[in-house]
């Protein structure tokens, strides 16, 4: 029921009470009827005071818009079709990041241009806030060139799947991206901007950082805010930088990483008050003679893993020891069951954030009020409308939760605990752990669509990605080589908040390597 302008909410009817209770299970008397509606409408009136008392103002809201130009949907420059909204939001006048261009993915709200996250039924939906990300940004100085293309609701990892049509890699116009953040690795790799923000549930940064031959970063779980970003699943959204450099990348997440506090109140409850970010920019310079490495085995030899992949990533490890990292094989059986624990998880918990409007419950963060009204009208008028891979999530969750309840969901947060223990064990050892990003190289475009395949074939995107993102390890995929023209993307995963290191690893593999001549 809406909140109505003179803020009260409705009241139930004997019918509404008579059809709730057969809902949820309840065998009730007339008399118990007419007890239950009394005891509703006084629980009911009881919460107006919050539909009319000033709620927390978190700040997210800038002081003017005036300044920002007005938003466009480009047409012929776009070769790519990476933006959907083009635009220039200038920054501070100086600043770690002056002169910056930063593409912002769709889900990450800027204040007076339209969010659509990649779907029509989002469309006209326009923010008032900047995302504490954004506004960081522009604090340092960077300009925001606008709003890029992405899968529909983030629900794809390859880069075909937005209502707004595909984009292209850069690479070969043939061929996709990557997902869900698409317009994120096209655009930086095509040069449309110097970076891009991403966000990443099961690899959504780093799969079209891999497939488009940048640099992409996944920080460890709550490093970086996600206030004013459109969540998917509160234990495994992160938000992450995408650049064609590490330098780069690290001046972005040195910009974007640490605590997201108004008045000592914490506004995403993802993150302790311990958080805080680090020098990454000094950490790229760091000499990397004497750490080591872990040649995750598991990560290789998948069904359907290319053999140029696996051969490129093992000839990284082989061109890390040659500057002095020691490199050794490691096997973590339980990574296989990686994506088994994040698919319980993200199932149930996506198809729960949904129904709950991308609010949720149980949590003491800000919540975004207007985001939740907008997603429970999609929910009451335009639910068929929603991305097939979110129609798949929300049957298989309903059958989950009607057959079994949240037991599935409880038991890959179990796994998920147990495969975090064991990354841990090897990582005690190591300094850092080596796999491919992702198992194969950029999918051919294809204008046929069969559902089945298609859902089918994209789970191998997330293969080696999704683990960590139940684990909430930091993993940065970094190009190491280009065979027949396609990028391939080796993946560093740390220990918890060891971004530096993951940096400094990659930043001594591209001083000494030429990557797109291998």
């Amino acid at each position: 029921m809406r909140t109505s302008s003179n803020h009260r909410f409705g009241r139930p009817t004997l019918d509404h009470v008579e059809s709730i209770a057969d809902d949820l299970g309840f065998a009730l008397s007339a008399d118990e009827r007419a007890a239950y509606r009394e005891l509703a409408v006084g629980a009911i009136e009881g919460l107006e005071p919050v539909a009319r008392t000033p709620s927390f103002d978190p700040g997210l809201e800038p002081d003017r818009l005036d300044g920002r130009e007005r938003g466009y949907r480009p047409r012929n420059d776009d070769p790519l079709n990476a933006w959907i909204t083009r635009c220039r939001v200038e920054g501070a006048k100086s600043g770690p990041l002056a002169g910056v261009t930063v593409g912002v993915k769709d889900s990450i709200a800027v204040a007076g241009y339209e969010m659509t996250a990649g779907s029509r039924v989002l469309e006209g939906f326009v923010p008032k806030i900047d995302a504490t990300v954004v506004s960081r940004l522009l604090d340092d100085g960077a300009t925001i060139a606008g709003k890029l293309n992405m899968e529909s609701f983030a629900c794809s990892g390859r880069g075909d799947l937005s209502d707004f049509g595909a984009v292209a890699n850069p690479h070969d116009h043939d061929r996709l991206p990557g997902g869900s953040s698409s317009g994120s690795g096209a655009a930086p790799a095509n040069g449309d901007c110097d970076a891009a923000l991403g966000t990443d549930q099961a690899g959504s940064v780093r799969i079209p950082s891999s497939w488009c031959g940048i640099v992409g970063l996944k920080p460890t779980y709550g490093l970086v805010p996600a206030t004013g970003v459109l969540p998917l699943e509160l234990s495994l959204d992160h938000v992450g930088p995408m650049a064609p450099s590490v330098e780069r990348v690290a001046r972005l997440l040195e910009s974007i990483a640490g605590l997201d506090a108004v008045d000592g109140i914490p506004l995403d409850q993802r993150q302790s008050p311990s958080i805080g970010a680090d020098s990454y920019v000094d950490a790229i310079g760091s000499d990397v003679d004497g750490l080591s490495i872990a040649v995750l085995e598991e990560g290789f030899g998948w069904e359907s893993s290319e053999p140029a992949v696996d051969d490129a990533v093992r000839d990284a490890a082989a061109t890390f020891e040659e500057f002095g990292v020691d490199c050794e094989s490691v096997s973590v059986p339980l990574h296989r069951d990686g994506v088994s624990a994040w698919a319980a998880i993200a199932t149930q918990g996506m198809s729960r954030l949904l129904d709950d409007g991308g609010v949720g419950t149980n949590h003491t963060g800000w919540a975004w009020t207007r985001l939740a009204r907008r997603l429970q009208s999609v929910l009451e008028s335009r639910t068929d409308e929603l991305p097939p891979a979110m129609k798949r999530t929300r049957i298989v969750a309903a059958f989950l939760e009607e057959a079994y309840g949240a037991e599935p969901y409880a038991m890959g947060r179990n796994v998920g605990l147990a495969l975090r223990r064991a990354y841990d064990e090897v990582l005690r050892e190591y300094d850092a752990l080596l796999l491919p990003t992702t198992i194969t190289r950029a999918f051919e475009r294809t204008e046929t669509f069969d559902l089945v395949e298609a859902l089918t074939r994209e789970v191998t995107t997330i293969h080696n990605t999704c683990p960590f993102n139940v684990t909430g390890h930091p993993a940065l995929s970094v190009p190491c080589a280009k065979p027949d023209g396609l990028p391939v993307g080796a993946m560093l995963v740390g220990s918890q908040f060891e971004e530096s290191t993951l940096l400094s690893l990659a930043a001594a593999f591209e001083r000494e390597t030429t990557w797109e001549d291998r």
